[in-house]
């Protein structure tokens, strides 16, 4: 594979991106060769690494599985592929797979790396793998049972999808939170409640967090039933939280908890590793209504003009196409 086939999106400084040659080697017997149809901009994060925001006693671990580089810059960063195999082993080749690889044209990773999407699952739409398998190790996380009264505070593509998956537990009543009023649209689609913070219910037993805001977490305190738990999926980077602890957050013995896809919940950890949870993130996908959370596309070479828009703005999941 000719080296000037592979160009890839860096983070050149804070705040500054743009397309790089990639030489690439020959692929070895255990790697897979892969060529990129679409990637996503997963925006919390991948905002936060734009704009050089996390901080140096994270900056090892949270390094993408595939990053080049180090924080703040120069570095490649992103963990949303999906290709096609163009040559490895010959259970792969040919095949359409999600890898958490960064933005680039070409891409060369052990073949263990590579998880098969479904053949029901258009490659357009596999994107959100990624941040389903963080909603659905939430949803774990906070052991949402059925009857259970959930809200979700933050309308990004994670927050959707947790209110999504925890809506299809039987009798589970979920209503998502957002300012956002094109939310709306995107909680029918998903077939999701809807509410906007002065009119949110109060009195739930689980409330997530994924709004990223100092003002949302506030908001998931005081919707918090007695005894109830705050799931916090939300990443600040750098930046600090206040928060009124002092209030009535003991004497409701309020639990506040954190959720991050790292790790496998330990509620699942004994019999599920990531690759499972990766293989049935990519399953769920397969559901049409998902296509509401992709809320633009470009072209890869657009990246370096667009990622500033992405990072600052609203957006939900904004597809790269390569082809």
């Amino acid at each position: 594979m000719p080296s000037s086939d592979a160009r890839a999106f860096w983070i050149a400084a804070p705040g500054r991106g743009e397309i790089r040659a990639e030489p690439l080697r020959d692929a070895a017997p255990d790697e897979v060769a892969v060529r990129t149809l679409f990637s996503g901009v997963s925006r919390g994060t991948e905002s936060v690494v734009f704009h050089g925001r996390v901080p140096a006693s994270e900056r090892q671990r949270m390094r993408a599985p595939f990053q080049a580089g180090d924080f703040p810059a120069p570095v490649k960063y992103g963990y949303a592929c999906v290709g096609l195999v163009e040559s490895g082993p010959p259970e792969l080749a040919g095949q359409t797979v999600f890898v958490l690889h960064p933005h680039q044209t070409r891409f060369l990773v052990p073949a263990a790396a590579a998880h098969v999407v479904p053949p029901a699952v258009p490659p357009a739409r596999a994107i959100l793998a990624a941040n389903l398998e963080t909603a659905i190790n939430g949803v774990w996380d906070a052991d949402v049972r059925a009857g259970d009264r959930v809200t979700v505070v933050g309308g990004g593509v994670v927050g959707c999808l947790v209110a999504w998956i925890a809506s299809r537990t039987p009798g589970v009543d979920v209503e998502l939170v957002d300012v956002n009023p094109q939310r709306a649209a995107t909680a029918h689609a998903l077939g999701v409640a809807i509410a906007w913070p002065d009119t949110a219910r109060g009195d739930r037993d689980i409330v997530f967090h994924a709004s990223a805001t100092e003002s949302g977490l506030r908001q998931a305190l005081t919707l918090a039933a007695f005894e109830a738990t705050i799931v916090e999926l939300s990443w600040y980077g750098d930046r600090c939280v206040s928060l009124p602890l002092g209030e009535a957050f003991h004497s409701r013995r309020l639990t506040l908890k954190s959720s991050q896809v790292g790790a496998v919940s330990p509620l699942k950890r004994a019999r599920w590793d990531h690759r499972r949870r990766m293989a049935f993130a990519l399953a769920l996908a397969a559901d049409p209504s998902l296509d509401a959370l992709i809320s633009g596309e470009s072209e890869f070479d657009a990246l370096p003009e667009v990622m500033p828009s992405l990072a600052d703005g609203d957006a939900l999941c904004h597809r790269i196409r390569y082809v």
